[in-house]
């Protein structure tokens, strides 16, 4: 589902708004899941004896994991799609009933998936449910379409098979996950193919090793990016751009180490609540140590290395710090998905009167990055939290959350921001914004993350003094615009094929020289673009202009410069932009066009 700008005119024009895309979410959700039991029942027709085990909608469709006696290959789907063609003539509607745990065990008997799932539904203390469409009958808990005759035949299409460890555990048995797409309509199914076809040319992976962006290897460890010099190039640029952003908007900069001991997380809520996404502890001199999962525990105590006034905020905390993630092996995926990560950090101190100012800034934040960077699709997905799930999933404090829910749904009408609000999958410490962005194919991306917290000032007893000499808890705006260097980096090779905008491009011009008479020329303008830390490469192989201009175009560099012996007599040069081309032109033109187009970040 895509998302254009659209600036609402009131809050009611704007309830509509996310009433409608909640909809169109939730329908094309139950669309997705009831084909996914449609699989099911295709996969137990042609293979008597598999075990089904889970079988949820994704983004683009569904998946369903098996356990085969004999799995299918690739050959074989185009089988199964037709199958569940066939069986979906029969199919009306889904029927639900409740069962007893005892029930459900006879019933699955045979499926130690199966019992794994009802005994854990027991003992949340949970009803059991199973659903039947036609002859098959799945333990589930709902979500399926009102009628299966809503279902269009051919906008469905059975993908690609998988591995996949059951419950996403490497030590359990491997499954084969069997992928499907699934959308309204034919068009809509043909137009995300095209997409989809568009997006693997486009795939980071591929282009990153192509043009030498990053790598990974086995003895530093799964998930953990070498960066490369031309990917560092791009990593630091981009850090640039934040520290002047965040400069210019009033942030200080902060440095802090790469661990911390188990207190601090213990004090910061999260270990207790994130302790599954934590590296296991390191034990020395009889204390504890986990890698920094998170920057803001170490934030938090700067702010706390002395006592703080009114006239100090808000406080604007900013850091390019280094975080560690234990993402599940199976799970890792290039640089979207990683378990070391730079994350373009920040917190903000302020009191409850800057708060709607700050947020609003902060927002402001992301709409010039989006300008920048060519993004003209996004959306603030705001998260709240579940008011039963207080004190288990999120911190106990039911006032302080309907207050800050209400101060953010406020500041995001008010800005006239797209925004969809989703429940239950807010922060434990607070509401959140997660900015999903889409790229020039129309791929969807989590970006960055923006959250606010009035829990942390009370676990590190974080005051500040008001003008009438009282101790206050300020609100933390907790926000990273670009989220880290990995997973924006791995958007932006996606977003632009890997042909950077010249500021960003590893490498901004190529000098190619016709033949040995102009080397010494060809050198003098490589050396003269350098020195004005313009980034060059002089190609100066004894090949044939045509190999060099190829290689240079592999490479993806903006700009090319041609020098013949015409050129060498004139002290000119021939350029080839992306968009233009310039002949006879001397090096001090070319110099102020290039110099102004990296400043401006065009």
């Amino acid at each position: 589902m895509q998302f254009t700008l659209k600036l609402f005119k009131s809050q009611e024009e704007h309830f509509h708004f996310r009433a409608k895309i909640f909809f169109m979410e939730k329908n094309l959700d139950n669309l997705r899941h009831s084909l996914s039991h449609l699989l099911a029942a295709a996969v137990l027709e042609l293979y008597p004896g598999t075990k089904p085990t889970l079988g949820p909608p994704v983004e683009d469709g569904f998946y369903y994991d098996f356990d085969f006696t004999a799995p299918p290959s690739e050959k074989d789907l185009p089988k199964i799609e037709k199958k569940m063609r066939e069986i979906l003539k029969t199919w009306t509607t889904f029927e639900g009933k409740e069962i007893t745990p005892e029930e459900a065990k006879k019933i699955f008997k045979g499926n130690p998936y199966k019992l794994e799932l009802i005994e854990e539904i027991k003992e949340r203390g949970e009803k059991i449910t199973l659903y039947t469409s036609g002859k098959f009958t799945d333990l589930c808990r709902g979500g399926h379409i009102e009628t299966m005759k809503h279902i269009d035949p051919t906008g469905f299409k059975i993908d690609r098979l998988a591995g996949a460890y059951w419950r996403g555990n490497e030590k359990n048995k491997q499954l084969t996950r069997i992928y499907g797409l699934a959308f309204e309509t034919k068009k809509d199914l043909e137009d995300y193919i095209v997409r989809k076809e568009e997006a693997s040319k486009r795939d980071h992976r591929k282009i990153g090793k192509e043009m030498e962006i990053f790598a990974f290897d086995d003895d530093v460890g799964g998930g953990l990016a070498l960066w490369l010099p031309n990917g560092t190039v791009i990593a630091e640029e981009l850090e640039n751009l934040a520290k002047e952003t965040e400069f210019q908007a009033g942030y200080v900069r902060v440095k802090t180490p790469h661990l911390g001991k188990e207190s601090l997380y213990l004090k910061s809520g999260h270990l207790p609540y994130y302790k599954d996404s934590m590296y296991p502890p390191m034990e020395y001199e009889e204390t504890k140590y986990y890698l920094k999962a998170m920057n803001c525990p170490h934030h938090h105590k700067i702010y706390a290395v002395r006592p703080r006034s009114y006239k100090e905020l808000p406080l604007r905390l900013a850091e390019y710090g280094a975080v560690y993630r234990h993402e599940k092996s199976g799970e890792l995926f290039g640089l979207m998905r990683v378990r070391g990560m730079n994350m373009n950090d920040a917190h903000i101190y302020c009191t409850k009167e800057q708060f709607a100012k700050e947020f609003e800034a902060v927002n402001e934040m992301y709409l010039k990055y989006f300008k920048i960077f060519g993004i003209e699709k996004y959306v603030m997905r705001f998260s709240t939290h579940d008011p039963k799930k207080l004190g288990e999933k999120y911190v106990n404090e039911p006032a302080l959350w309907k207050e800050t829910e209400d101060l953010v749904r406020q500041v995001l009408i008010d800005s006239k921001i797209p925004y969809v609000e989703i429940p239950d999958e807010a922060a434990f410490y607070g509401p959140k914004i997660d900015v999903e962005i889409w790229s020039a194919v129309g791929r969807e991306f989590t970006l960055a993350t923006n959250q606010v917290d009035f829990s942390s000032p009370r676990r590190f007893n974080l005051t500040y003094t008001t003008k009438e000499g009282k101790e206050e808890f300020p609100l933390i705006i907790h926000r990273a615009p670009l989220g880290t260097h990995e997973r924006f980096i791995g958007f932006l090779i996606e977003h632009y094929a890997g042909h950077f905008p010249t500021w960003l491009a590893p490498t901004q011009v190529a000098v190619l020289n016709i033949s040995e008479n102009q080397e010494s020329y060809g050198e003098e303008i490589a050396k003269t673009l350098h020195a004005e830390k313009i980034r060059v490469k002089f190609f100066n192989e004894n090949d044939s202009l045509g190999k060099k201009i190829r290689k240079a175009k592999l490479e993806r560099i903006p700009y090319l410069i041609v020098v013949g012996d015409k050129e060498k007599s004139a002290k000119t040069m021939n350029v080839e932009g992306r968009t233009q081309k310039y002949e006879g032109l001397k090096l001090e033109e070319f110099r102020k066009i290039i110099k102004e187009e990296i400043k401006e970040r065009k």
